[in-house]
């Protein structure tokens, strides 16, 4: 990540699957938004503590904050989604 590390961050969402963190997480460092993982591996400890925790919270710098909250409305409308027949085979030079 780029940015100074004591730049404040916002919280942007929160997941019960640290998985489904996992996968927004990347979703947001494709579109080029430093996005952290907090207390991704407590939850995978013990998924049970999960709901008392809150879940897995994904936190970006307050200044992306709203180009963070798009791209989660986005991959929220599924465009993100790959087809049946999307090629996911190792990248062509």
């Amino acid at each position: 990540m780029n940015h100074a590390s004591n730049a404040p961050l916002a919280e942007v969402a929160r997941y019960l699957v640290p998985m489904d963190a996992n996968l927004v997480q990347g979703c947001l460092v494709a579109a080029g938004i430093p996005a952290v993982l907090a207390d991704d591996n407590l939850v995978q400890t013990n998924l049970l503590l999960a709901p008392a925790l809150g879940g897995v919270r994904i936190m970006v710098p307050e200044e992306y904050l709203d180009q963070a909250e798009a791209v989660l409305a986005a991959y929220q409308r599924g465009e993100f989604a790959l087809d049946e027949d999307a090629d996911v085979g190792e990248a062509r030079n």
